[in-house]
C-alpha cells in the first residue's frame, strides 16, 4: 500500500503527496496529512476485476469520484454504469454506490467525500483578485 509524504507546510496550507500515480497501490486518505477541515480526499486503485469490497452509503456526505486512468462499471442503487478515465460520477447521500475495474489497466481514482448542499460560494463568488510579487 502507497503512504502519503508531507512535503512541506506553513500556518496556511500544507503539501502532501502519495507519490506517482502510475506506481500507486491501494488506498490512502489525505485529510490528516494536510489538515483538511472542509473535505476528505482518498485515492484509490483498483486491478482488473477488483471492486471495492462492501456496498457503502453516506448520511451527510456526498461523493465525487474522478476516474484517472482505467475503466469499469460503477454502480449506484440500482442502476449501472460505464466509467473510464475523465469520467466525473457525483453520488448523493442515502444510496448504496460501488465501483469495479474491468479494464487490463489498473483503474486509478480520486473520491472527494464533503457535506451535501454545503458549497455556497465558489469559483469566483468566493475569490477575490490580490495584488503581490510574483516570486514563482
Amino acid at each position: 500500500m502507497s503512504e502519503i509524504k508531507i512535503l512541506n507546510s506553513g500556518e496556511k496550507f500544507a503539501h502532501a503527496s502519495v507519490g506517482s500515480l502510475h506506481d500507486f497501490e491501494g488506498k490512502q486518505f489525505v485529510k490528516d496529512a494536510t489538515g483538511a477541515t472542509s473535505c476528505e480526499i482518498s485515492f484509490g486503485t483498483l486491478s482488473k476485476g477488483e471492486s471495492i469490497p462492501f456496498f457503502h452509503s453516506h448520511k451527510g456526505n456526498e461523493e465525487n469520484y474522478i476516474i484517472l486512468s482505467g475503466s469499469g462499471k460503477f454502480q449506484v442503487n440500482d442502476d449501472v454504469f460505464d466509467v473510464a478515465e475523465g469520467s466525473v460520477v457525483r453520488v448523493a447521500t442515502n444510496c448504496d454506490r460501488n465501483i469495479k475495474c474491468t479494464s487490463d489497466e489498473k483503474m486509478c481514482y480520486i473520491c472527494i467525500q464533503a457535506k451535501e448542499g454545503s458549497l455556497e460560494g465558489y469559483t469566483m463568488t468566493d475569490a477575490e483578485i490580490t495584488q503581490r510579487e510574483s516570486l514563482l
